[in-house]
């Protein structure tokens, strides 16, 4: 099962990198305050919020299992977790359903 997580992962390199890049990113934060997380670009030119602002920082507080600072910060994370998830998982049920056809 390892092998096929590491072959899905390596077919699907721009994954690895963000998944990589965020869990370094959010560790860093969550353990010395470290910020190397990429800013909004629409809030740094427009000024305003997109909605996807908080969305890093409701994952932080759904981390620390801290629900309500979760929901203040961007709601549409418990919509999109468990969609991602999903998908993810869909797409790698597909791609092992793919390696176990050819050999």
């Amino acid at each position: 099962m390892i092998y096929l997580v590491l072959k899905y992962l390596r077919l699907h390199w721009i994954y690895s990198i963000a998944i990589g890049y965020f869990s370094v990113a959010i560790a860093l934060y969550m353990v010395s305050d470290i910020h190397i997380l990429i800013p909004c670009l629409w809030k740094l030119i427009s000024g305003y919020e997109c909605p996807g602002c908080g969305l890093t920082t409701a994952l932080i507080a759904l981390l620390h299992l801290k629900w309500g600072d979760a929901w203040s910060s961007n709601p549409m994370i418990f919509v999109l977790i468990p969609a991602f998830i999903f998908l993810i998982l869909k797409d790698f049920r597909r791609f092992k359903r793919q390696v176990s056809r050819m050999g």
